[in-house]
């Protein structure tokens, strides 16, 4: 009798800190539990960076601030049949998405560009030019949620969620039993 085949995940982190992998990570022995149960595909755990196969989850960390972060989202949403949204930069945009309220709607993202590397206090570019080569990802006028580029299926909350917030999802997922989070697993303190 062959074993069932163990269920597919990829991740990938966009415009955020890692601190959700690092949170994945911090499952600690959970994650043997986990590993038997799943196969890690393209992420940047295993340095797989394109997709072998149709993966069951893909997990993703950050939201959207450049192009190639819009390109690695749809990616995932064309290869994984569950996708989740893991912690608010995900979820929200996060600290990143922190650029979009303080741009103006005359020239938004010169005026945010001018102001990281020229015209900040503590800048000290003596060129006064901002980074502009073609292998550079081309800028979004504003930091996107997951949510607003692609269909997500799943959101799990926190800055960064725990280990054992990030376990129990995957389990009852990978169970047919995940309807959401109970309100006291779910805390920022």
């Amino acid at each position: 009798m062959t074993e069932p085949r163990k269920a597919r995940v990829a991740t990938a982190s966009l415009a955020g800190c890692f601190g959700c992998h690092m949170a994945i990570l911090d499952m600690d022995e959970h994650l043997i539990d986990l590993m038997q149960r799943v196969e890690i595909h393209r992420s940047p755990l295993t340095d797989i960076k394109s997709f072998r196969h149709r993966c069951d989850i893909g997990i993703i960390e950050g939201g959207c601030c450049n192009e190639e972060n819009v390109h690695v989202l749809r990616d995932f949403r064309r290869n994984c049949d569950v996708l989740i949204a893991l912690g608010q930069c995900a979820i929200m945009g996060g600290l990143p998405a922190m650029r979009n309220a303080v741009m103006h709607s005359d020239a938004p993202l010169r005026e945010c560009l001018e102001e990281a590397y020229i015209t900040g206090r503590d800048i000290r570019n003596v060129t006064h030019n901002i980074p502009n080569d073609p292998a550079l990802p081309l800028l979004l006028d504003k930091v996107y949620p997951c949510s607003e580029v692609v269909e997500i299926d799943v959101q799990i909350p926190g800055c960064a969620p725990t280990g054992d917030v990030i376990f129990n999802a995957l389990s009852k997922l990978l169970d047919g039993k995940f309807d959401g989070f109970e309100r006291e697993s779910i805390r920022f303190d």
